[in-house]
């Protein structure tokens, strides 16, 4: 099978691509799985943005053109993709007002069809997967509440946590609105410094007991 490539927002994406999606990509066939992050971090005007459409597209391009044989996907969340003049990623205006449930296929339908047109009438479109999270990366830890509390090291948090997730339908709900971002809960239900709890070696462990649990629930 193909080589994957999978165009991530930040450093936290492409660490749980790296250390969970990759062995587990591998085992289903595709003999490589790597993570290209959107853009360079320092050009980024805000932290955890995305940048515009018009950059990220120059990107993929790139990387299809380089490898014929290859197959993009990406792994964004909606809730940070540019939506001003100039930096908008396709569909995500009309997303705004589309039902929850097909937010992100309103924005992934539009991202194959301007990238497949950028690319010319020769180009296979079942080389580009677009994937778009809803919301933020980190709402995924949320699938298994026990599992996030032990990855963490903060066993004592699994409640806390679980009610923050019972308050959702699904965990992807969570960074819905700046009230709900990963902002909100990790620093008036964690009770810690999100950039410490990020830096530690418990953050990334957490990630990747949660990840498995991302894969199962994915039924894969």
């Amino acid at each position: 099978m193909a080589r994957l490539l999978i165009h991530v927002e930040g450093q936290t994406e492409e660490g749980f691509v790296n250390e969970v999606l990759r062995d587990h990509l591998v085992a289903k066939g595709y003999h490589a799985v790597e993570a290209r992050i959107v853009g360079n971090a320092r050009l980024r005007e805000r932290r955890g943005g995305i940048r515009a459409w018009s950059s990220v597209k120059m990107d993929i391009a790139r990387h299809l053109k380089q490898d014929p044989s290859c197959v993009a996907t990406t792994l964004v969340d909606y809730y940070g993709l540019p939506q001003s003049e100039g930096r908008a990623w396709p569909g995500r205006a009309k997303a705004a007002t589309a039902p929850a449930a097909e937010k992100a296929r309103c924005v992934e339908d539009a991202v194959l069809a301007d990238l497949t047109a950028a690319m010319g009438g020769r180009f296979d479109a079942r080389r580009f997967i677009p994937f778009v999270v809803m919301h933020e990366f980190e709402a995924l830890l949320f699938s298994d509440c026990a599992a996030f509390s032990r990855g963490i090291g903060r066993p004592d948090l699994e409640s806390g946590l679980q009610e923050i997730r019972d308050q959702f339908s699904t965990p992807e709900e969570i960074d819905d609105s700046p009230v709900t971002r990963r902002s909100a809960w990790r620093g008036c239900c964690l009770g810690m410094r999100s950039r410490a709890l990020e830096r530690s070696r418990y953050w990334k462990s957490g990630w990747r007991v949660s990840g498995q649990s991302v894969l199962i629930s994915m039924g894969g």
